[in-house]
Parts: C-alpha cells; structure tokens; sequence
C-alpha cells in the first residue's frame, strides 16, 4: 500500500510540472501569435480564438437579487451556477446588469498535421 502512494505522490508532483510548463510554454505563444490568431510551424498548427467570459461581482450580484435566499444557492458569484439559475428561469437576464464585467479569454489550440 505504501508504494500505491508513493507513486500517486510522485505523479502529482510531475502532473505540477507539466502544468506549470504548459502555462509558460502558452503565455510564450499567446505573447508571440497573440495578434496573429494562428500561424504554422513545422508539422503543427497553432490558433488562438477568444472567449468572452463574464466576471461577477459578488457585492454587486448580492445587492441586485430579487430574493436573499437565491444568495445561499449560489454563496458566491460562480458564473456556472448563475447560468443554470438563468436557464432554469429562476433569475433573469435583466438583474444581473451591472454586475459583471466582460473578459476576453484567449483559448490556444495546437494540432500536428
């Protein structure tokens, strides 16, 4: 059993490098093929598309909730959360004005050729 996590430890302590790699390799790119959108290199190809996100305010979601008690099913501004509450009809589209802001989100995609 000892060896089960020694091992699981030793992942996850290779799983942190890799991800911290791939978040310096992508900030790299984004820097360099930012405004390109998408270039090729090689056999691979690179693009990079922008999602916009919101970002809640949790002072400001609170204080333009019809009911307190929506506050609790949430506890804090999740933005999945508020789109299930939005698809569920439980809130709608016209309190939330004000309460988020927009961001643009680049999302990179590399694919071999």
């Amino acid at each position: 059993m000892e060896q089960l996590i020694a091992r699981f430890y030793e992942l996850k302590e290779i799983q942190k490098q890799v991800e911290d790699e791939l978040g310096a390799l992508r900030s790299k790119l984004i820097d360099t093929y930012g405004e390109a959108g998408s270039a090729e290199e090689g056999d691979f190809k690179l693009s990079i598309s922008y999602q916009e996100r919101r970002e809640y305010s949790d002072d400001r979601l609170y204080n333009s909730l019809p009911d307190p008690a929506l506050w609790r099913l949430m506890s804090r501004a999740d933005a999945g959360k508020i789109a299930s509450l939005l698809k569920l009809n439980v809130i709608n589209e016209g309190i939330l004005e004000g309460t988020y802001e927009q961001k643009k989100v680049p999302v990179l995609r590399v694919q071999k050729r």
